[in-house]
């Protein structure tokens, strides 16, 4: 999983994306389409494929999403972690020739071996987080396009800054971690002009201990606001009393009086409307990743919780304001994929 999401935006915009077609419209070609034989009568069966452990954030935002909808859409979930490449395409079999019809998950460092096997499989339903395109005719992709909360978490952490220094731990400077990271500094430059940054590459995406001690290295060099693009950041954080912002999930709880928000991925929407077309057997090859932005509810800013109380009324002003402007469609945050540097 150390090589996911390794493709350019560019050319990611270069695909085209397919518009799903009515059933009605399909007539007997709907047969051929996985789901087309589903029985109403029957729990769609639902599987995922994890490359990391669960408790990964990326990762883990799929689990959370299946769980939800496992509760609320009456499927039958199950699911693989920590599995090698050498080990995918056998577990993609295991589940298509055990009846899944939507198998899920991170197929990032399986890339030749994921689409090659489902191929094999044309009437079961794939859906991969990915660095490239759909694949005729039953391999979809996604991907957490959280930049847009991820903006506005820098321009929280620009206007708190008192050093005028905010840091980033991430896992690599790879295109979808580097657009996060860039847009959380932009966010910050735009109510701070004068606002340095710090940038750490941990080199893995799930590493805690040497996430925090990158998170120490910064802070230690002055930033006093810093974004935990990976696990361990917020741990280093509480410790020298500075603020922290989240990634992935609503992470609070692990420093309420330092994570102030942070940017959040509900995968729930993605999730619920690849069920709805393989439940009624139109599912295609498409790309799903709008379906993590903020005006499809993908996305968003995770709770103040305490910090509701002590975060300036003019921060909350700013950042609503934007907010309603990114979602009325007024504003865009560029998708800067360049790897960012220290300043």
């Amino acid at each position: 999983m150390d090589n996911r999401k390794n493709k350019s935006h560019s050319a990611r915009e270069g695909l085209s994306r397919r518009n799903v077609l009515e059933l009605g419209a399909l007539g007997l070609a709907a047969v051929m389409l996985p789901g087309a034989a589903f029985a109403k009568d029957k729990k769609l069966k639902v599987a995922a494929i994890f490359a990391t452990p669960i408790e990964e954030p990326w990762d883990n935002q799929i689990h959370v999403a299946l769980q939800k909808a496992e509760k609320e859409l009456g499927i039958e979930y199950k699911w693989s972690e920590k599995v090698q490449t050498a080990d995918f395409s056998r577990v993609m079999r295991e589940y298509a020739q055990g009846g899944y019809q939507l198998v899920l998950g991170d197929a990032f460092a399986a890339e030749r071996e994921s689409r090659r096997t489902a191929k094999q499989f044309p009437k079961t339903a794939w859906l991969f987080g990915s660095g490239a395109g759909p694949a005729d005719p039953n391999f979809g992709v996604f991907d957490n396009w959280i930049h847009e909360p991820a903006y506005l978490s820098g321009m929280i952490a620009g206007k708190m800054s008192k050093s005028g220094t905010i840091g980033a731990v991430a896992a690599m400077g790879i295109p979808e971690v580097n657009r996060l990271v860039n847009a959380f500094f932009a966010g910050a430059k735009e109510v701070n002009p004068n606002i340095k940054k710090k940038v750490a590459f941990i080199g893995s995406f799930f590493d805690p201990p040497k996430a925090k001690e990158a998170a120490v290295a910064q802070i230690d060099a002055g930033a006093d606001v810093i974004y935990a693009e990976r696990f361990g950041v917020i741990e280093a954080a509480v410790e020298k009393k500075v603020f922290a912002i989240s990634n992935m999930s609503d992470q609070s709880s692990l420093g309420p009086d330092t994570v102030i928000t942070g940017p959040v991925w509900d995968m729930y929407p993605t999730v619920e409307q690849a069920i709805k077309l393989v439940k009624a057997g139109v599912f295609t090859a498409q790309d799903y990743g709008d379906f993590s932005r903020m005006a499809k509810g993908g996305s968003f800013l995770a709770p103040y919780h305490k910090f509701d109380k002590t975060l300036p009324a003019e921060v909350k002003d700013l950042v609503e304001k934007k907010k309603a402007e990114i979602l009325e469609g007024n504003f865009r945050v560029d998708v800067d994929e360049n790897t960012p540097v220290s300043d």
